[in-house]
């Protein structure tokens, strides 16, 4: 009994002297380190085994989807409209009311004056229409005829005397061409190239046409 004990003293002061030197080889206490980690486990008990996952979570797409758009197309429709038409009605011409064979004086604006030397007569208008006549005129003779043509109103006088013709009267005178005007006049006797009228019918004249309007004067 005391063999045993004696014995089991001196395989635990072995023990002992084998884990001295093993402490004083390792440079500290031969005591284990805790194992760190989220905290101290606790001896036997198994360390949790913490599962991460590796796998991405889905990620679902925000793109909206975007509808496509209906074909657009360029052609146009054709025009129900109809086309002006692009004919221009010509302006009728003027009338008168009297058949006068001066065509320019009929489409004269303002007052005129158309004389006939073959038919012995002679107008006044109006644009284009006749206020006055027809009248009886006489023209000039054969060595001094009345000039025929279209003219303009040159001048007006009251009583006109003639030099050509020692001081002659010519009362309304209304010139529309150098040295011949109507006036009053014979109309039995030809003039000289003026335009005889009746003392009445120059006076007319004479008040009714006015510089620059327009006299003609046909065959």
């Amino acid at each position: 009994m005391k063999r045993l004990l004696v014995g089991r003293l001196s395989v635990a002061a072995v023990a002992a002297a084998g884990a001295f030197l093993l402490a004083a080889c390792s440079g500290g206490s031969a005591a284990p380190e805790p194992v760190t980690g989220g905290g101290a486990v606790a001896a036997g008990a198994e360390a949790p085994v913490t599962t991460t996952s590796s796998s991405a979570p889905a990620t679902t797409s925000t793109t909206p989807t975007t509808a496509s758009s209906p074909a657009t197309s360029t052609s146009k429709p054709a025009s129900t409209k109809p086309k002006p038409s692009t004919t221009t009605s010509k302006p009728k011409p003027k009338t008168t009311s009297a058949n006068v064979p001066c065509a320019k004086a009929a489409a004269a604006s303002g007052t005129a004056a158309c004389v006939d030397i073959s038919a012995h007569r002679a107008w006044l208008l109006q644009d284009g229409k006749v206020i006055y006549g027809p009248v009886s005129m006489l023209p000039g003779r054969k060595g001094n005829p009345t000039p025929t043509g279209t003219f303009s109103v040159l001048s007006k006088e009251k009583m006109h005397y003639s030099r050509e013709f020692d001081n002659a009267e010519m009362p309304n005178s209304v010139f529309f061409y150098p040295g011949d005007a109507f006036h009053t006049g014979s109309l039995k006797t030809y003039s000289h190239g003026c335009v005889h009228l009746s003392a009445t019918s120059s006076l007319r004249f004479f008040n009714t046409l006015h510089v620059g309007d327009v006299v003609q004067v046909v065959p």
